[in-house]
C-alpha cells in the first residue's frame, strides 16, 4: 500500500522515554532518558504511525523493565518504555489503520509510535473518549471482568475480597462484584481511599492494610471466611487472605504489585497449605488470552456505567516529563482509578 500522510515526516521530530538502566526498586529519573528531536519512524509495509494523545500507566509496565522473564520480551536499553496508548493516525500503510482514526495500542512512552497489525492493536475509529477507554473499556476492564467472572466465577451472595481495590482494576473488580449481588470487602492503602470504596462505589467494608490490623479486620468484616479473593498485590496482603479462606474459594491472581520492585526474588506464600485445607482454587490469568472479547466486555460494562451501577475515575499527569511519577504513583499508594499521561507538545508563541 502506498504511503498516506497528514503531516510532513521529514519536518516531524519525536519525544520518547527510553531506558537507560535496569532499575532497582522504584524507578529512578535516572533510569530512563527523555529523548527530544529523534527522528519520527516512517511506517513499513501493513504498519501505521500514531500521534499519542493519551498513555495508560499500569503496574505491569515495572515487570516489563526488569530481565527476567515475563509474559512480554523484556524492554530493551535505548528502546521507549513499553505502556498502553491511545492515539491518531498521522501515516499509514495499513487499511486497518486508516488516517485521522484512532488507535489502541502499546506504542510507549513517545509522542510518535509505530503500530502494526497484531492482537493487541485495536482500532477505535474517528471519535472516541480516550481516557475512559483506557479506564473502563480497555484492558483495565478486561481485565476485572475476566478475573471476576470467569475465573473467581463469583455467585451471587458470596463474600469477596478485592486488593488494591481503589486502583483501576481493582475498583472495577470489586464493583462487577457488587452488581452480580456480592458482598465485597475492598483493601486499600489510605483513608481517603476506604471512603471512597465505600461512599461512592458502595463497598460492604473497607480495610487500610497500612493502619489496620489486616487479620483482625478479615474475621470481623468477613465472619463466613472469603469465597473469591481478586488479588492485586501479593506478598503479605496475600498471605492474610489465604488464612481466611472458604471451602471451594477461587483465589484469582490478577497482579502482585508488592513484589514487582523487589531487588531478589521473594519468599512464597506461607499460607499455601491453605488451599488443600479448603479446597480452594488459585489460579493466574492475563487478558491478553481473551483481547477478542473486548468488544463483547466494553459493551457490557458500558450498559453498566450508563445504568450508573459501574464507576471510573482517573489520575491526570500532564506530559511525558511525569511519567517516572506516573508509574512510581502505583506503587506508592499515590493514584486512586486509572493513572493516564495526557502527552502535549509545549506551543510556542509567534
Amino acid at each position: 500500500m502506498e504511503l498516506q500522510t497528514a503531516i510532513d515526516l521529514d519536518a516531524t521530530t519525536n519525544r520518547r522515554v527510553v531506558l537507560r538502566r535496569r532499575p532497582e526498586g522504584l524507578l529512578a529519573a535516572a533510569d530512563v532518558e527523555l529523548q527530544e528531536g529523534v527522528a519520527v519512524p516512517v511506517p513499513a509495509e501493513g504498519e501505521a504511525l500514531l500521534e499519542l494523545e493519551w498513555i495508560g500507566i499500569d503496574a505491569t509496565v515495572r515487570t516489563w523493565l526488569s530481565k527476567a522473564e515475563g509474559y512480554l520480551p523484556a524492554v530493551e536499553i535505548g528502546e521507549p518504555v513499553r505502556a498502553s496508548g491511545i492515539g491518531r493516525v498521522v501515516a499509514t500503510r495499513s487499511e486497518r489503520f486508516p488516517l485521522g482514526h484512532m488507535v489502541y495500542a502499546l506504542p510507549g512512552w513517545q509522542r510518535y509510535g509505530i503500530v502494526r497489525d497484531d492482537p493487541l492493536a485495536t482500532p477505535l475509529g474517528e471519535g472516541v473518549d480516550a481516557p475512559a477507554l483506557l479506564a473502563l473499556y480497555g484492558a483495565t476492564g478486561l481485565t476485572a471482568y475476566v478475573g471476576m467472572i470467569d475465573i473467581g466465577q463469583i455467585q451471587e451472595g458470596e463474600t469477596v475480597v478485592v486488593s488494591a481495590a481503589a486502583g483501576a482494576t481493582g475498583s472495577l473488580a470489586a464493583q462487577i462484584a457488587k452488581i452480580k449481588g456480592c458482598r465485597v470487602i475492598g483493601i486499600c492503602g489510605r483513608d481517603d481511599k476506604a471512603r471512597w470504596l465505600l461512599d461512592d462505589l458502595g463497598l460492604d467494608g473497607a480495610i487500610n492494610h497500612r493502619t489496620d490490623d489486616m487479620r483482625a479486620r478479615l474475621r470481623e468484616l468477613c465472619p463466613d471466611r472469603v469465597d473469591v479473593y481478586f488479588d492485586n498485590v501479593g506478598g503479605p496482603i496475600l498471605d492474610a487472605v489465604l488464612d481466611r479462606l472458604a471451602m471451594h474459594a477461587r483465589v484469582v491472581l490478577c497482579g502482585a504489585i508488592a513484589i514487582y520492585n523487589e531487588r531478589g526474588r521473594p519468599p512464597g506464600p506461607s499460607n499455601y497449605f491453605q488451599l488443600i485445607n479448603r479446597r480452594a482454587r488459585m489460579q493466574g490469568f492475563l487478558s491478553l488470552d481473551h483481547w477478542d472479547r473486548s468488544g463483547e466486555v466494553a459493551s457490557t460494562l458500558g450498559g453498566w456505567a450508563a445504568e450508573g451501577k459501574l464507576k471510573y475515575r482517573t489520575q491526570v499527569y500532564e506530559g511525558l516529563e511525569s511519567a517516572v511519577d506516573a508509574l512510581n504513583a502505583l506503587f506508592t499508594g499515590d493514584n486512586i482509578g486509572k493513572t493516564v499521561i495526557r502527552v502535549f507538545e509545549e506551543k510556542v508563541a509567534s
